[in-house]
């Protein structure tokens, strides 16, 4: 029986001697390698923080003591640990377990995460709760040091600084890495990094110094040591974390278990916030994530031997790649066009856009809110802006785009990738709600291209448009059709009928026309004709067509990969009783009132009815003929 197949809780794992534990963190390490290469996943966050695991659990008394992972992406090792062993082949799968810590699926799971930077507000709260309730134990924030950047972890610093009876323990997993390469001041000031032995050597000749100083010296070495290594201030980021009223210890090997388990029972004596600094490889023990860090952040199946994707080569291009492609088309014969991202600029497709205009390309790190209003400066001074985050980061930013863009009609353009269902990652991740909480604002334009002919289009259409305005585009492969070289702007609020028929109308917008026009066609087979229109736009809606058709088809069908309560087909429904109609039967397809789970999007897609099964049982359904 190997080491692993012992630990079903913590309690065994405190069992095992330190030169065990060596050999447990390469099993866990085969083990996350082996699952991640069929299931895919964060693979060298995880493989980058299994010793802190493995010391958090074997010093503390978990779940009594509180483990909050930031952003959680690195706590593979702590499931294995906590009794998740046998159910973890199935991370990521639908019904399996989730690549995210999750309160509903184990007690070890302290809080529910997926976004960036909650870390420390989380185990502060908790830690004031338990204060409240006259219970002891320890909260411990490990947050990697991308997530340090985004303001919300300052504030939750600021805030655990005034707070000094609350037993909370942060620690800044460092690795100079969080998705891409870490941007800003701070991230310059954590990465200086340094060796134990330049540590050692630094303090003696220090401790000289000192000591040589003329009558006063061997006081003022006392000093400096009861002062717990005031020279650390002079070299590493303590001062930062010591101005928080944090005592801040580091940086140490994070890789090292025996200093983590000696420093980490030290600090769990400590009853005052404590910051623990420790540095971390990516990919630690499997050399293609620690040499290609950035792709093995989030990985799909791959060759354990070789590192190299499983997935067949993919004849389609993304929407992603296609909005990048364009963007950089369009930027060499206009430059007001600059593009800003949240840490993402692979991930968003502007890689390429950085390289060939490093001048027009900003990477505010995670820090969305920022991102936002920082555009909007830049609009002001007569640039096009436009702002590429995930849909499901850009609901950080909420407040900006409403103070900070739409009162002010600031022309802001937001492209918003991964909208609708991105599929393994889980609630947390899913973009089903950017069509409800822009939608509702003054003077914001909602688009979703239906093929990638149209994505480029939509830009085009956004960057000659003066007011803000976003497109909205789903994770994965387009349509597949040829790209047109001449990219005509669209007119705006204007949808387009792509068939004709006078049993059933079916208004789509986004990934969800595709789907439209493979149910008509199978519905004429059945001799049920369906006219498709693809809406294009969400708001503002194509008002005198939608109106005219509902007159002629009353029997109608909104599809969106949205939730339904205020998304697009709310807006259709609005838009009918606006012109006075009331002699129509309709149905929304999308998600209903919940928080989509994990699973693959062509199971979720069907599971939800927004496919063209769905569609196309909906019509039957419409025409009484189920």
């Amino acid at each position: 029986m190997s080491l692993l197949e012992k630990i079903n809780s913590p309690k065994d794992l405190k069992q095992l001697n330190r030169d065990e534990l060596r050999f447990l963190a390469r099993e866990i390490r085969k083990v996350i390698v082996e699952v991640v290469s069929k299931n895919g996943g964060h693979l060298g966050s995880s493989l980058g923080a299994v010793e802190l695991a493995i010391a958090i659990h074997y010093v503390f008394d978990t779940p009594r003591d509180k483990v909050i992972w930031d952003v959680g992406h690195q706590a593979y090792a702590h499931k294995l640990i906590t009794g998740r062993r046998e159910q973890f082949h199935t991370l990521r799968t639908y019904n399996g377990l989730s690549g995210f810590p999750k309160m509903s699926e184990s007690e070890y799971d302290a809080f529910t995460t997926g976004h960036s930077s909650t870390s420390i507000s989380a185990s502060l709260g908790i830690a004031a709760g338990k204060r409240l309730k006259k219970q002891r134990a320890k909260t411990i924030a490990v947050i990697g040091d991308g997530s340090m950047t985004a303001g919300l972890a300052f504030e939750g610093l600021n805030q655990a600084g005034d707070f000094r009876k609350e037993d909370i323990i942060v620690i800044l997993n460092d690795n100079d890495l969080s998705i891409s390469q870490n941007v800003g001041s701070l991230s310059s000031f954590l990465s200086r990094k340094l060796s134990i032995k330049y540590l050692q050597d630094l303090r003696k000749e220090f401790k000289d110094f000192l000591k040589s100083l003329p009558k006063f010296g061997d006081d003022i070495y006392q000093f400096a040591k009861r002062s717990e290594d005031s020279f650390k201030a002079f070299v590493t980021p303590g001062m930062l974390f010591q101005a928080f009223n944090f005592e801040y210890f580091g940086p140490i090997n994070g890789h090292s278990l025996n200093h983590l388990i000696d420093i980490l029972n030290n600090i769990r004596e400590l009853n005052e916030p404590v910051l623990l600094h420790v540095t971390t490889k990516k990919g630690k023990g499997y050399p293609p994530a620690e040499r290609n860090p950035v792709y093995f952040h989030g990985v799909g199946s791959f060759e354990i031997e070789t590192g190299n994707s499983l997935r067949k080569g993919e004849k389609v291009s993304t929407y992603t790649n296609i909005f990048g492609n364009t963007m950089v088309e369009l930027a060499k014969t206009d430059n007001t066009i600059v593009a800003v991202t949240a840490a993402m600029p692979e991930g968003t497709g502007l890689a390429t856009f950085a390289e060939l205009f490093p001048d027009r390309f900003y990477d505010v790190g995670i820090a969305e809110q920022h991102g936002v209003t920082f555009a909007a400066g830049l609009a002001t001074e007569g640039f096009k802006p436009v702002v590429a985050i995930y849909s499901t980061f850009l609901q950080r930013a909420y407040d900006q785009i409403v103070h900070d863009v739409c009162i002010e009609n600031l022309h802001v353009v937001f492209a918003i990738d991964r909208g609708g269902i991105v599929g393994e990652d889980g609630s947390t991740h899913n973009g089903l709600f950017d069509f409800c909480y822009l939608r509702s604002l003054p003077n914001m334009v909602v688009m979703a291209p239906g093929n990638e002919n149209e994505l480029r289009r939509m830009l085009v259409t956004a960057l000659e448009y003066n007011g803000p305005i976003s497109l909205r585009y789903p994770r994965g492969s387009a349509v597949g059709i040829p790209l047109e070289s001449d990219i005509r702007p669209l007119s705006i609020g204007k949808g387009n009928i792509l068939q004709h028929g006078d049993d059933i109308l079916i208004l789509a917008i986004g990934s969800t026309v595709d789907e439209s026009i493979k149910a008509q066609s199978a519905l004429h087979k059945d001799g049920i004709s369906a006219t498709v229109v693809d809406c294009r736009f969400v708001k503002p809606l194509d008002v005198d067509m939608i109106a005219s058709l509902a007159r002629k088809i009353p029997r109608i069908i909104t599809v969106e990969e949205n939730v339904r309560q205020g998304g697009f087909g709310s807006a259709v429904i609005e838009c009918l009783n606006d012109q006075g109609l009331n002699s129509f039967s309709l149905i929304r397809l999308g998600i209903p009132d919940v928080f989509v789970e994990h699973g693959s999007q062509k199971f979720l897609r069907s599971k939800y009815g927004i496919d063209s099964n769905g569609i196309i049982n909906t019509a039957k359904e419409l025409l009484n003929l189920k």
